[in-house]
């Protein structure tokens, strides 16, 4: 490595000038925030793989840059054991360039290119993430139950990461005492259907998505069509039976559901995905094979709730989503986190599948939906 020399910009520049070839080997996204004036741009590893078909002769004098000057120095030396002659690669890379107050231009791209660079460029760095991880993301349909405590956090962070198609689903409208967690809403919203605030809020976000405001109870009449083409469900509930609902129906129809609930100065988030590893993952419904009675379970407006709360634990349902759709990291199947804010503790509980769950039995035949409301009541 010591014998590929290293220039500093102003000498790239003077090189530049009397005829050699510079090179940004960063990626496209990376490119997109300014190149060095004069610079070609070719990813590293599409110079690597062939570099016949971008360079010309070995005798040509060719420089190299990228962002700091770790992989200009790595590709130089690649080419260099190849036999190409007239190899440098510049100190710093374009971190120096721009400190030394040399001309950075922005590449040919189209408005679409251009937003998708910049918006997701921290996103597009990370290797489990990537340009291919971006479009996965973008072309990912997410149902969100409830513009609430828990929608509203986690919708926001989903809107923002880039998941092409939200569908929110909520009956409710916007009341001043929502406004504490609730932060997808603003007073000025107060009175106006839920699903509607969410909805212009997001696309103030991020315009480019598709955000399907269903103003409707979820019902079993409707929950069919609501899971129609969707990837995962966000459980952003605050009742016994819509969960059960959504249990039962994501497991009929093999869709993962991240599961969150709050209560007071309590949180916990789970994954259910019982309908596509039977036997193996749990449901809600090994987790409460019945509900608990009514005063035991009060909801915020009866029992109170820390207004941070909501986002902690939406926020963490959020990510779950994230990773689901990416496939990457170890999703929260077969473990219950709570979350004590009070203490600022975490703890995690294994949970195993019940072998005579009525629902998530292997071999069990889906009975159907039953009147939810009756069997929460007792």
């Amino acid at each position: 490595m010591s014998t590929i020399p290293e220039l500093t910009p102003a000498q790239a520049r003077e090189r530049l000038a009397h005829g050699a070839l510079l090179i940004d080997v960063r990626e496209a996204h990376e490119r997109a925030t300014g190149m060095a004036e004069g610079a070609l741009g070719i990813a590293k590893g599409d110079l690597q793989a062939e570099p016949g078909t971008h360079l010309p002769a070995a005798e040509r004098e060719v420089v190299l840059i990228c962002q700091s000057g770790k992989r200009s120095m790595e590709a130089a030396v690649f080419l260099a054991d190849l036999g190409y002659t007239h190899i440098a690669s510049v100190r710093g890379g374009t971190t120096a360039w721009r400190a030394d107050g040399l001309a950075l231009v922005q590449p040919m791209q189209s408005d679409a290119e251009r937003d998708f660079n910049e918006r997701y460029s921290r996103h597009l760095l990370l290797p489990q993430v990537g340009v291919e991880g971006q479009k996965t993301l973008l072309a990912s349909r997410v149902l969100v139950l409830g513009a609430g405590g828990l929608g509203a956090p986690a919708s926001f962070y989903l809107a923002a990461a880039g998941v092409g198609h939200l569908r929110i689903a909520d009956d409710d409208v916007v009341d001043r005492s929502n406004l504490h967690r609730q932060i997808i809403h603003t007073d000025a919203s107060v009175g106006e259907p839920k699903v509607l605030s969410a909805r212009a809020r997001l696309l103030a976000l991020n315009p480019s998505l598709d955000v399907e405001a269903v103003q409707a109870r979820v019902t079993s009449d409707n929950i069919d069509a609501l899971l129609e083409g969707v990837d995962v469900v966000l459980d952003g509930s605050d009742n016994f039976p819509l969960r059960y609902l959504l249990n039962d129906a994501c497991l009929q129809h093999g869709i993962p559901l991240v599961y969150g609930a709050v209560e007071r100065f309590t949180g916990q988030v789970s994954v259910f995905d019982a309908g596509r590893q039977r036997g193996t993952a749990p449901c809600y419904r090994c987790l409460f094979p019945e509900p608990p009675p009514p005063e035991f379970a009060p909801n915020c407006s009866e029992a109170g709730v820390l207004g941070v709360l909501p986002g902690m634990v939406g926020l963490l349902q959020a990510t779950e989503v994230l990773k689901l759709l990416l496939g990457i990291g170890e999703p929260l199947i077969g473990r219950l986190l709570t979350f004590d804010a009070l203490g600022m503790r975490f703890r995690e509980t294994r949970l195993r599948p019940d072998p005579g769950c009525p629902l998530c039995a292997p071999g069990r035949a889906f009975p159907g939906y039953i009147d939810y409301a009756a069997f929460c009541s007792g």
